[in-house]
Parts: structure tokens; C-alpha cells; sequence
């Protein structure tokens, strides 16, 4: 076991192997637990793009009072950072919030073990030192409460959502839901067309696969199909009776198609017939297209908070795609053939964690 990072009421210290029943235990009982605080969305993404997990775990004796998951990220474009967690909207610290300022503390004495020169906590309890960042109005997510029937959910949306919703329904699509390779490849064959076309470079294929090997039954993938072609597709996690559309995107037609507001009607109705209650529609920069396009369905934004450390006053490194530094860099991006988006994208986005 290692050794805890001080001494205390509650000790800190870095989980080992022999720890994983219990965490798996305390992350499926504790209230505010996501998806990627799972010990599975930290095994995938390190087995995906080998940035390695840790998990700092503060006990009460022989108790977890609370823990942080965390992935080491390393790029040569973007630096050494400690993410909670990688690849994720959600993170953070998770459990009794007494443990936070033993975890922050534990948190930055690992980065310098790392040599990370930074910290990005996504989500969980906030330090309230002065040697970290916090935003709160930067990102903002959204959940709503899942209908009891199929028109009953199509009723939930609003007027004008609704009729685009009928629009494509009405263009005879059709929506096929798997874990299969077929599924994989026509996921992974939209969403890189869909993120080439905003000028963003797409994950590494073995992410994707990583996950759906990690989670099982509780992730699958939803494609709308049009006169056999799949236009749009989303990749979801499920959690504790909710579900999260969390990598989706659509082909250029999709949006005449309203391909993708059938498929995340499509997905509502079908996360009622897997006994989820609630649907996350995940988080999205304040104010962007994604951010209103979610406020059309009825969801009320809720802001969310995220906190940055740097060591020794090192610059965060900026992975923000509405940077003003990447602008002429998107714009080069979205000329790129898709061959080639496709080949170079994953190379640069391991580094994005």
C-alpha cells in the first residue's frame, strides 16, 4: 500500500489494486457519482490512449470518506496536466466534502511528483484556496426528467423543437441500436464527419471501443438510418437510471434530414424502455450553438464549476477549441479531406484529455 500523503483524521493516500472492490462500492452508493467517476471510464481511457489513471482515496479508518479520480495526460501540443477525469464532462471530488482540502493538497503534491503542471477538476466540491482557479459560468449542463410514453415525450417538447422533431420523423428514417462492430464503424464513420466538419480533430477509435468494452450493457450506440445510409449516431452511457448521449454527431444531410433531433428523441424513448428515469443531455459551452440547441428542447441550463491549479505559476494549458489561438487552425481543419482529417485527428486529440 502506499504511503498517505499526511497524516490525519483523514488520511489521503493513492489507491492500489487491492482497492478497486471498495471503490467500485463507495463510487455505486455515493450521492453525485457520474459515469466518469467509474473505475471503468478510468480503465478505458488509459487502456485507449495510455494516460494513466490514479485515484486518491481519503479514509476515515478503514472507510472511504471520499475520493478523487484522476487521469495523467501528456502532449506534446498541450503538456502535462491532471485531469479529473480525462476525456470527461464530469469528475471531480466525490464523497464527504470535510475530505476536499486534504484531497486538493494530495492532488497537487502528485502533479509535482508527476511533473504535471497542472490540475483541471471537471465537476464534484470546489477549493476555495487562493492558488486555484474557479469558473462557474463557462460551461452548463442539462437534465431533464424522461416522459412516461412515447408521445408523451414527444408532447414534453417545446412548440417549435417539437414540429422540427415531426419534420423527421416524417422522412422515414430509421433507427438501429447496438454494441456490435457494424454499430462501431457507422458511429465512428459519422461522428469523425460530424467533428471534421467543426474543425475539431476526432478521438482515437480505440477510445470509442475501449468504452463500450468497459461498460457493457450500460453504453450503446443509436444510428438513424436514411434510405440505408447512417446519417446521424450517438454513443450513450447509462448510469444509475440516467442516460447521457455523450458522443454524437451527424453528416452534412443529417441537418436537412433533422436526423439528429430524431435521434435524441430516439434515445429518450428508448432509455424508458431500459428503466432510465432521467436524460443528460451533457454539458456545453455557455452561449454556442450546442447551448441553445438544448435550451429548444425545454432544458434549463445549469451552471457548472470547474477549477484549475498551476504549478509555480505555469500557464493552464489552453485546449479550449473557442480559443481565438486555434480559430485560423479550425478554419484549416474543416477543408482537410476526411481521409486525412481522419488519420491525423487522433494523434493530436489524445493530448486533449
Amino acid at each position: 500500500m502506499n504511503a498517505p500523503f499526511r497524516p490525519a483524521l483523514l488520511a489521503v493516500r493513492l489507491a492500489d489494486p487491492g482497492d478497486h472492490c471498495a471503490i467500485a462500492r463507495f463510487v455505486a452508493e455515493a450521492d453525485g457519482a457520474t459515469p466518469f467517476h467509474r473505475l471503468e471510464w478510468l480503465d478505458a481511457v488509459t487502456r485507449a490512449t495510455g494516460h494513466k489513471g490514479h485515484v486518491l482515496v481519503a479514509e476515515r479508518g478503514c472507510d472511504i470518506a471520499a475520493l478523487l479520480p484522476l487521469h495523467a495526460a501528456h502532449s506534446p501540443l498541450f503538456g502535462r496536466a491532471l485531469v479529473s477525469t480525462g476525456f470527461a464532462v464530469g469528475g471531480g471530488i466525490l464523497g464527504n466534502a470535510d475530505a476536499a482540502p486534504y484531497l486538493f493538497s494530495a492532488a497537487s503534491e502528485l502533479a509535482r511528483r508527476l511533473s504535471c503542471t497542472a490540475i483541471e477538476l471537471r465537476g464534484g466540491v470546489m477549493p476555495q484556496d487562493e492558488l486555484w482557479h474557479v469558473k462557474h459560468d463557462s460551461h452548463a449542463g442539462f437534465v431533464t426528467v424522461l416522459a412516461a410514453d412515447d408521445e408523451a415525450q414527444l408532447t414534453a417538447i417545446p412548440r417549435k423543437q417539437r414540429a422540427e422533431v415531426r419534420k423527421g420523423l416524417a422522412n422515414a428514417m430509421e433507427v438501429r441500436i447496438g454494441r456490435g462492430e457494424a454499430d462501431r464503424a457507422m458511429h465512428y464513420a459519422v461522428y469523425a464527419e460530424s467533428v471534421r466538419n467543426l474543425g475539431t480533430p476526432v478521438f482515437p477509435r480505440a477510445l470509442f471501443a475501449a468504452v463500450l468494452a468497459a461498460f457493457g450493457d450500460d453504453a450503446d450506440i443509436l444510428t438513424v438510418h436514411h434510405e440505408g445510409q447512417p446519417v446521424a449516431s450517438v454513443l450513450s452511457l447509462y448510469h444509475r437510471g440516467v442516460v447521457m448521449p455523450y458522443w454524437g454527431g451527424g453528416v452534412r444531410a443529417a441537418r436537412a434530414l433533422r436526423a439528429n433531433d430524431v435521434m435524441y428523441y430516439a434515445l429518450m424513448c428508448h432509455a424508458r424502455t431500459r428503466g432510465c428515469q432521467r436524460f443528460d443531455f451533457g454539458r456545453s459551452k455557455t452561449n454556442t450553438g450546442a447551448y441553445h440547441f438544448k435550451r429548444n428542447w425545454g432544458l434549463e441550463p445549469q451552471p457548472l464549476a470547474y477549477a484549475t491549479w498551476t504549478a509555480d505559476g505555469a500557464a493552464p494549458r489552453d485546449v479550449n477549441p473557442l480559443s481565438p489561438r486555434y480559430k485560423a487552425k479550425i478554419a484549416l481543419w474543416q477543408k482537410l479531406p476526411l481521409p486525412v482529417a481522419n488519420r491525423l485527428g487522433p494523434l493530436i486529440a489524445q493530448g486533449l484529455a
